[in-house]
C-alpha cells in the first residue's frame, strides 16, 4: 500500500481509538483492531479517517 510505517505508529481509530492495520486485500484500507473493528480507505496513499467513510467487514 506503501503508507509510511512511522505514520501508522501514530494514528488510530477516530470512532475507538484502536489500533488501526494496513491491509490490501481487495481494496487498500485500515482495520481497526480495537472495539469497533471499522475499514477505512485509502485512496491515492491518502487514509481517509471519516467514521461516516468506514465500512464494518464482514
Amino acid at each position: 500500500m506503501g503508507l509510511d510505517p512511522d505514520l501508522l505508529a501514530i494514528i488510530v481509530c477516530p470512532q475507538c481509538h484502536g489500533e488501526l492495520e494496513a491491509t490490501d486485500e481487495g481494496a487498500p484500507e485500515l482495520i481497526c483492531r480495537g472495539e469497533c473493528g471499522l475499514a477505512y480507505p485509502v485512496r491515492d496513499g491518502i487514509p481517509v479517517l471519516l467514521v461516516d467513510e468506514a465500512r464494518t467487514p464482514a
